[in-house]
C-alpha cells in the first residue's frame, strides 16, 4: 500500500500511513466516487456535519419517518472517530499496558521486563480498531437508514435552503453540526513549522525520542503521559499556574504527581516566545516571568504537539445569508438549541462550551424533538446533567457543580471527601492515589456535584450522574448495596460520612435517653 492517500483524498487531514486499515476507513467514511441521490423537493431536516451530533440527529429523525439529508465535506464519524476519542483511547490503553508491564515485578512480583516495546505495533492496532469500529458511523449505514447522503461542502443560499455540489436542498428545519478543530495559537513561528495536533499525532509510526506538548489541559496531559510511558522524554509547557486548570485543584495535584512519576516534565506559567524548526528538530523558546525569569530558555524536541483549545468550524457555511448569528466561540443558540434563524438549530462542538462526544449525542436527542415536534419530548440544554472525564492515569471525572460554580451562584454547599487510600480494592489493585468529593446542598443530602479521581473514574462517575439527574440524595446512594471489594464502595463510604456528619448533638441526646429507657 502507498504511504500517502490518493491525491483526491476528501479530508484536509491525511490519514498516514495509507495502509489496509486506513484504506478500509476511507472506503467507509469517505467513499471515492460516491453517487449523490436525487434530492427531495423539500426535506423535513437537513443536517450539516456527520460527526456524533449530526449522525445521531439524522438517524433519529430518519427512524421517525422524516425526510432527512446529511452533508459531510470531509469524513463521516467526525473528530471522535477519526482524530479524537477512538484513537486517543487506543493509545492510552496501550500506554497503560506498557507501564503495567514495566512495573509488574516491583508492584506484583511479576516478570521483569527489560525489552523495548513496539510503538509501530501500537499505532497499527489503533488504525485497525478505528477501521473496525467505523461502519457504525459509515456512509453506507446511513444510506441504509433512509438518509440521503451528500458528500461535499455545504453553504446556505437562503434562510431555508443549502447548496452542496451545485445542488440545492430546501428544508423545513436544518441542524448545523460541523464540530470544531484544533486551534493554532498566535505563537511566532508556529505557522511555519510542521507541528502536530490531535488531528495528526495518531499518524505517527515511530516513537519520538523527545516530545514537547504546548498546553496542559485534558488532551495535552493525556497524550503527554501516554508518550512518556512509551519511553519518550516529554515536556509540557503551558501558561497556567498548574496543569488541568479547569479541574478541581486537589484532583489536578494528584494527576500532576502521576505525570511526574511517569517522567513528564511540567513547566507552569510559561510564555512561548517563538517556535522554530530546522528540518530535524523543534526549538521552543520560553520567556517571561515564569520559568524563564533569568532569561530565555530554549527547549528542543523531535516532535511538537500543540493542544491549546478548539476552534468552531463555521468558515464558508454562508451563515450570514441564512441569518445565523455567531460569536467568538461559535454559533449562538438559545436554551432549545435554536439559532437566530428559527428554522436552523446548532448542536455539538460548533455551538457548545461543553465539547464532548456525549454532550453532542445528548443535544442531538433534544434537538430532533425541539426542531421537528415543537419541543414535545425535547427539552432545554441547560437541564442536561453532564459528566466529564480526563483520561489520564488516574482519571479525573466530574459531574455537576464545582466549588467555584457554587460560590459564583451563591449556593451554600457541604463537601464530603473520601480517600481511596481507605478503599480495600484500590489498595489491592495498587491504585490508592485518588479520592471522591461529593458536594451537597448545605444541611441536606441533595447532591449538586462530585469529583472522583481514580484509575477507572470515568466508568464510576455514572452513579453520581444518575443520582443528580434523578434527585437521589446521598443518603439514597448509601442505601444501595455496593459489592465488596470494589472501588465503587467509595460512594457508600461518602454516604456513611454524610450520615455521621448529620448525626447532630440533638440526635445523640435523644439516643442516649432512649438507651437509658430501653434496658
Amino acid at each position: 500500500m502507498p504511504d500517502s492517500p490518493p491525491a483526491d483524498w476528501p479530508s484536509r487531514i491525511p490519514l498516514l500511513p495509507f495502509d489496509d486499515a486506513n484504506a478500509q476507513l476511507m472506503h467507509t467514511v469517505a467513499p471515492k466516487g460516491w453517487m449523490a441521490p436525487v434530492p427531495k423537493d423539500r426535506y423535513h431536516l437537513v443536517v450539516i456535519g456527520a460527526g456524533t451530533a449530526g449522525l445521531v440527529s439524522a438517524a433519529i429523525a430518519a427512524g421517525l419517518g422524516a425526510r432527512v439529508a446529511l452533508i459531510e465535506r470531509h469524513m463521516f464519524g467526525g473528530d471522535c472517530l477519526n482524530f479524537g476519542c477512538v484513537p486517543s483511547k487506543a493509545v492510552i490503553r496501550a500506554a497503560r499496558a506498557w507501564r503495567e508491564a514495566r512495573t509488574a515485578a516491583e508492584r506484583f512480583g511479576g516478570p521483569r521486563v527489560t525489552a523495548e516495546g513496539d510503538f509501530a505495533a501500537v499505532m497499527a492496532r489503533l488504525r485497525r480498531l478505528r477501521a473496525d469500529i467505523s461502519p457504525v458511523d459509515g456512509v453506507e449505514r446511513f444510506r441504509a437508514l433512509g438518509v440521503d447522503v451528500f458528500l461535499g461542502h455545504a453553504t446556505f443560499c437562503g434562510p431555508d435552503a443549502i447548496t452542496v455540489n451545485d445542488t440545492v436542498l430546501r428544508f423545513r428545519r436544518a441542524i448545523i453540526a460541523t464540530g470544531a478543530r484544533a486551534t493554532r495559537p498566535p505563537i511566532p513561528g508556529l505557522a511555519d513549522t510542521p507541528y502536530d495536533t490531535n488531528e495528526s499525532i495518531f499518524s505517527l509510526t515511530e516513537r519520538p525520542a523527545r516530545l514537547i506538548v504546548i498546553g496542559g489541559g485534558p488532551i495535552g496531559t493525556e497524550l503527554a503521559q501516554s508518550f512518556a510511558r512509551f519511553g519518550s522524554a516529554v515536556t509540557i509547557v503551558h501558561a497556567d499556574a498548574r496543569a488541568l486548570p479547569r479541574d478541581d485543584a486537589d484532583a489536578a495535584a494528584v494527576v500532576t504527581t502521576a505525570l511526574e512519576a511517569d517522567g513528564v516534565h511540567i513547566i507552569n506559567q510559561a510564555t512561548v516566545a517563538r517556535v522554530s524548526h530546522d528540518g530535524q528538530q523543534f526549538t521552543v523558546q520560553l520567556a517571561g516571568d515564569g520559568p524563564a525569569a533569568h532569561g530565555t530558555t530554549a527547549l528542543q524536541a523531535d516532535r511538537l504537539l500543540v493542544a491549546t483549545g478548539r476552534t468552531p468550524n463555521i468558515d464558508g457555511l454562508g451563515l450570514d445569508v441564512a441569518g445565523v448569528r455567531i460569536t467568538s466561540t461559535g454559533v449562538r443558540v438559545d436554551d432549545r438549541l435554536r439559532t437566530s434563524n428559527p428554522r436552523v438549530y446548532a448542536i455539538g462542538d460548533v455551538s457548545s462550551a461543553l465539547q464532548f462526544t456525549h454532550v453532542a449525542d445528548a443535544q442531538a436527542r433534544l434537538v430532533v424533538a425541539n426542531a421537528l415536534f415543537f419541543g414535545i419530548g425535547g427539552g432545554r440544554a441547560s437541564a442536561l446533567v453532564v459528566p466529564r472525564v480526563t483520561y489520564t492515569d488516574p482519571e479525573v471525572a466530574h459531574v455537576g457543580m464545582t466549588v467555584e460554580d457554587a460560590s459564583a451562584q451563591g449556593v451554600r454547599i457541604d463537601t464530603i471527601r473520601v480517600s481511596l487510600e481507605d478503599n480495600d480494592r484500590a489498595r489491592l489493585d495498587d491504585e490508592p492515589h485518588g479520592f471522591l468529593k461529593v458536594h451537597v446542598a448545605a444541611g441536606t443530602d441533595r447532591i449538586v456535584g462530585a469529583t472522583l479521581v481514580a484509575t477507572h473514574a470515568g466508568e464510576m462517575i455514572g452513579e453520581m450522574t444518575v443520582a443528580i439527574a434523578n434527585g437521589v440524595g446521598l443518603g439514597g446512594v448509601g442505601k444501595a448495596i455496593h459489592p465488596y471489594p470494589t472501588q465503587a464502595e467509595v460512594f457508600r463510604r461518602a454516604a456513611d460520612a454524610w450520615r455521621k456528619r448529620a448525626f447532630t448533638s440533638r440526635a445523640r441526646r435523644f439516643f442516649a435517653l432512649w438507651f437509658r429507657v430501653f434496658t
